[in-house]
């Protein structure tokens, strides 16, 4: 099959490798539509010890099953893989799971690849409604619906009054906006440096937009989200938050300074990290997906695998107005 590998530091070569071999749980899918994350611009740049070269890349995905169970079946995938048994996956929080693996990080080859084998449980059928580009957006979308539910369980009112600050108009954060509207939070606004970027999540509908080198942006906010996860995003969300507010962190960007301890501290804010989501999440947000409630989700832009080198190239160099770029091995 072809894939597009990652063999070095900022190089990506489409290349011919042996074809994915399913385990006795696997399905085998031929992969449509994988978006480009955050995570794999890190690991191209060289700065995921996680994701050594050479790999292939990508976790963000939805495809046919071809071999085993559901084959014939449209799909998308939860690249994140527990074992089902232990303490963490047995309560309902295996995003936890001790021995967690994911697509795209060894031992588990990724999904910018024309095939993928993955475990059958980790698949949700995708209706025929829905495209595959759609529906490879559930994966960021269910990043966003995991921090927004652990942070309504944190918050100290109820997330229909609550005055909300999202940090990042990429997938992950426009997906935690949409999630946040579709679960009736008070006031959303978005913090976002670029024009393109905050234009589209303004035309989704009850998305306040602003660029927070502006120093304009709301104060006294309940709850942040940050889709970021810099410095200088975790120094201004938690300024911005009132005293017993909520920071949730979804972001990777370093792990550097940003937090203010000591105002963490004295006004009683609470600081979460929220990793990736639970298989029951994932499932909530493919639902909420397919039934319209987070939008057409129609803002991302598509880019055949092939192309996939020059994609990550104009990321970087933040020539890319999209949220998100999605890849097609086989289109």
């Amino acid at each position: 099959m072809k894939a597009l590998v990652y063999t070095g530091v900022r190089e990506l070569q489409f290349l011919d490798v042996p074809d994915p071999q399913p385990g006795p749980e696997d399905a085998l899918i031929r992969v449509e539509a994988s978006g480009i994350c955050g995570s794999d611009m890190h690991a191209w740049a060289g700065h995921d010890e996680r994701r050594p070269a050479p790999l292939i890349l990508g976790h963000e995905a939805a495809g046919t099953v071809v071999e085993g169970p559901l084959a014939g079946q449209r799909v998308t995938v939860n690249p994140l893989v527990t074992c089902g048994t232990c303490k963490a996956c047995l309560s309902g929080r295996d995003n936890l799971c001790a021995t967690r693996q994911i697509i795209s990080m060894p031992p588990r080859e990724g999904a910018f690849a024309q095939y993928l084998a993955i475990p059958a449980r980790n698949l949700v059928v995708v209706p025929e409604h829905v495209s595959f580009a759609v529906a490879s957006l559930a994966e960021p979308l269910a990043c966003g619906w995991h921090a927004v539910r652990l942070g309504q369980r944190a918050l100290d009112m109820p997330l229909s009054s609550a005055r909300c600050l999202v940090i990042g108009g990429g997938a992950i954060g426009l997906g935690a906006a949409l999630v946040l509207r579709a679960m009736g939070a008070g006031d959303i606004w978005l913090a976002e440096t670029s024009i393109d970027r905050r234009e589209i999540a303004a035309a989704q509908g009850n998305i306040a937009t602003f660029d927070p080198r502006s120093g304009t942006g709301p104060r006294d906010v309940d709850l942040v989200i940050d889709g970021v996860g810099f410095g200088a995003t975790r120094a201004a969300g938690s300024a911005a938050l009132r005293p017993g507010g909520v920071f949730m962190h979804i972001g990777l960007g370093d792990a550097r300074e940003g937090l203010d301890i000591r105002r963490t501290t004295l006004q009683e804010l609470s600081f979460i990290g929220t990793y990736t989501y639970t298989a029951q999440d994932f499932r909530d947000t493919a639902s909420a997906m397919f039934e319209g409630r987070l939008g057409s989700l129609d803002w991302a832009e598509t880019a055949p695998l092939s192309a996939g080198a020059d994609a990550f190239g104009r990321i970087a160099s933040g020539q890319v107005p999209a949220p998100k770029i999605t890849l097609l091995p086989n289109g």
